[in-house]
């Protein structure tokens, strides 16, 4: 009877325990390509999945035990793994199955440790290379989930440009737009291998729905949308799995942020064919500042469909919904200099119209692997933002301190349409290896806006921005109410920015000694059609060619050298109504990197020069309503560039990065720009560092402690001109960061603290007669829980 109730115990323990143990690898073929559709079975039972598009499996809520994982894919033979989970709570991470044309083998692995996440071997499908990150001749880094988790990254503007060496991030129009700069000049921004880049946009990417973000340095024309000399960043969103599983995550933070997320990942059939990935988020926050808020939710629903094993269709819907209070409102103002004014200042007025914005994204892409070797990829997108608001900037600032605000109406639609088809393959001559890319892509840009009309809200000395416990009330003037009895389209008659191209790429990887040199040898062709402003359609032609050298050292080292040419046509239009000439840029670059211990953290050192012929800058006469441009003839980029990411001992996992710029005028065109001016934009030398410690016995089981700081030396910001004598420099920039985390079984706890010693910190520019900045907010705080299921 003992016997018999001890055992009626121990079933009702294991019924009502949380197993949290996790089995998850990546599946490669011999020649180091991603194994997509491999069927995987725990063997014995009924668990079973397949990997994904990057060849990704993952097994979770197992018990601590022995398990056979069985792998079967057309064209490999059978395989089967042993592995040991240790513990309930244990993670096996396998980085790189191989399965090879052979006989059926039995390989036994054993791991007792929980390998980095922070590491990234690879790059997603929609950079198109297939190839490791070590083998690609280019400075690429990959921001992926966890670090987003760790940091509790919740958009693209919310502190990501500390992971990559050199990239920093503009101040603008709050978290409705993320100006991404790097290598000196402003970097475009991709989804999905496609380039969004507009004027003021896209609408910052919510990272619920995001997997990962890749930042390419330099010229890509491999990224078949015409891109930036300075380099790109490509956002990339969750696919599905074939796991069933899920996570909830609910966060609270200062300044009243709350927010909810749910991500689930599954399959809509037994067989597996039919899978989903549905993200939805909702979110809303005040601001340091007062009467400043913002309200946020998306839905991001994708189904991918088997169509038969050689054949994959995946559908992708976003929907980012955002309303927030006047867009300008996120500046201050002084004719004294920087923070002069407190840190909370704000000229907002509660009474004035929200800002909202409806963004839509559709995509298609339909994969077809004709043989383990050869794959053809189709890929089409319709993108739609649609924004109604109004923007506030300074009508005139004494040196008294009194201002009168203007507030102008500023719509916006913005459509964009893509189509891309390429191919991938494997060939060998001989001893020679030969890795093809080719492609087509194609794009329609239609951008619509009206800053026509505009509002003062007070009257001379009716509003002092020393007066700070000026409660707002109601104007001097009362509040706007713009006409939109016509629609935005029939209202932008000179305010319309059109572009479309076509594109051929074709690149070949020539692999020597067994791949341990690889030379790349591509080109480029595209032909474009804008026009900006009521200008005259321009047409252009332009080939880009592009040479790259890769030799291995040993199987974790590589050196590489670089050649580029970029061709990207500017929109945008002189202040004497000319068109401005396409940017053409050449890039230099060499470098090593290197994977350490098992890859479990890697380096990277680069050097580069860039020469961009027809450079442009915003006109210094410009409003903030206003984007003329001046064009400076010729400029040079040059700097150094390294990347630490991994664990580089057990349990201590590291982010940690250098960049020195130096970016100037080399050629003039312009008096305004003689040679050797400094171009405006970036900080000369950029230093961060994350660190992430997490205790694995003990009472401290679970735990993890994490800090990090920012630093930017000798920064710029936009150039607006100025008529101040003696214009005052940014300072130096400091920020120090830290988190505390708790994880049990499917449990996740985290404590985010930013901004630790509380400094006074913020971005901005001289204007006028006057500066302007956008200050950060104080010491805050977020805190999280997320349940995995």
């Amino acid at each position: 009877m003992r016997k018999l109730s001890l055992g009626i115990l121990l079933v009702f323990c294991n019924l009502f325990a949380t197993f949290a143990g996790e089995i998850k690898g990546v599946v490669f073929s011999k020649s180091g390509e991603r194994l997509e559709f491999v069927t995987i079975q725990l063997k014995g039972t009924n668990t079973g999945g397949t990997t994904d598009s990057r060849g990704r499996f993952n097994f979770r809520k197992l018990t601590n035990g022995h398990y056979t994982l069985v792998l079967s894919s057309v064209s490999y033979k059978t395989k089967e793994l042993k592995v040991e989970l240790p513990t309930d709570n244990g993670v096996v991470v396998m980085d790189s199955v191989i399965l090879e044309p052979t006989t059926q083998e039995l390989d036994e692995i054993v791991v007792t440790g929980n390998a980095s996440k922070y590491n990234t071997r690879d790059i997603s499908n929609s950079i198109r290379l297939g190839q490791p990150l070590l083998r690609i001749p280019q400075n690429v880094q990959v921001v992926g989930s966890q670090i987003m988790a760790d940091q509790q990254i919740v958009s693209m503007s919310d502190g990501i440009a500390r992971n990559v060496s050199g990239v920093t991030k503009l101040e603008h129009w709050g978290d409705s737009y993320t100006r991404i700069n790097m290598r000196g000049s402003r970097a475009a921004a991709f989804r999905e291998g496609m380039n969004v880049t507009s004027s003021w946009g896209p609408l910052t990417e919510d990272m619920s729905y995001v997997e990962r973000v890749e930042f390419i340095k330099g010229p890509a024309g491999f990224m078949m949308s015409n891109g930036e000399p300075s380099g790109i960043y490509n956002v990339v969103t969750k696919k599905p799995t074939g796991q069933t599983k899920g996570e909830a995550t609910f966060t609270y933070g200062s300044y009243d942020f709350y927010r909810a997320a749910i991500d689930l990942d599954g399959k809509l059939d037994q067989t597996g064919r039919l899978l989903y990935r549905f993200n939805a988020m909702g979110q809303t926050t005040n601001s340091h500042r007062a009467h400043e808020f913002a309200k946020r939710y998306s839905i991001a629903p994708v189904i991918s469909y088997q169509l038969d094993p050689k054949t994959k269709l995946t559908a992708e819907y976003n929907f980012q919904y955002m309303q927030s209070s006047n867009i300008g409102s996120y500046y201050a103002f002084s004719p004294d200099g920087y923070a002069t004014l407190p840190q909370d200042y704000s000229i907002l007025e509660p009474g004035l119209e929200p800002t909202t914005v409806n963004d839509h994204t559709l995509i298609l892409n339909l994969q077809h692997q004709f043989n383990k070797d050869w794959k053809l990829t189709a890929q089409t997108a319709y993108f739609n933002y649609n924004r109604q608001g109004s923007s506030m900037w300074p009508g005139s600032l004494s040196a008294n301190g009194d201002m009168i605000r203007n507030v102008s109406i500023g719509d916006a639609i913005n459509e964009m349409k893509f189509g891309q088809l390429y191919l991938n393959g494997k060939a060998q001559t001989g001893q020679v290896s030969h890795t093809v890319l080719a492609g087509f892509d194609a794009g329609d840009k239609h951008a619509w806006y009206d800053w026509s009309k505009s509002f003062a809200l007070d009257s001379i000395g009716t509003y002092n921005i020393y007066n700070t416990k000026y409660n707002g009330g109601s104007p001097y003037y009362g509040y706007p109410s713009f006409d939109r009895s016509k629609s935005l389209k029939e209202r932008a008659n000179n305010t319309q920015i059109t572009q479309s191209y076509v594109g051929l790429y074709l690149q070949d990887v020539l692999g020597f000694f067994n791949d341990r040199l690889l030379l790349t040898l591509a080109g480029r062709y595209t032909y474009v059609k804008d026009s900006s402003y009521g200008t005259t359609q321009t047409k252009e032609r332009h080939f880009s060619p592009r040479v790259g050298l890769n030799f291995s050292i040993d199987e974790n080292t590589s050196v590489y050298a670089l050649y580029d040419q970029t061709f990207s046509p500017k929109m945008g239009m002189l202040r004497s109504g000319k068109k401005v000439k396409p940017i053409t840029g050449n890039n230099w670059e060499a470098g090593i990197k290197r994977n350490w211990f098992n890859n479990r953290w890697s380096t990277s050192l680069t050097v580069y020069q860039i020469l961009k012929d027809n450079e442009t800058s915003s006109d210094p006469q410009n409003t903030p309503q206003e984007s003329y441009l001046i064009q400076v003839g010729q400029s040079k980029s040059k700097g150094v560039e390294i990347d630490v990411q991994g664990e580089i001992v057990r349990n201590l996992s590291v982010i940690a990065n250098y960049a020195y710029t130096d970016y100037k005028v080399s050629k003039s065109v312009n008096a305004s720009q003689p040679v050797g001016t400094r171009l405006p934009g970036y900080a000369k030398q950029n230093f961060n560092i994350w660190l992430k410690y997490k205790f694995t016995q003990g009472m401290l089981d679970g735990f993890s402690l994490s800090a990090g700081q920012t630093s930017q030396l000798d920064r710029s910001s936009w150039n607006w001109g100025s008529t101040l004598n003696n214009t005052q420099s940014l300072p130096d920039y400091f920020r120090f960061d830290a988190a505390l985390g708790w994880r049990k079984n499917n449990l996740n706890l985290a404590l985010n603290i930013y901004n630790v010693f509380d400094r006074y910190l913020y971005s901005g520019s001289p204007y006028g007669n006057y500066y302007y900045w956008q200050s950060e907010a104080p010491r805050n705080f977020r805190l999280s829980m997320s349940y995995s299921f």
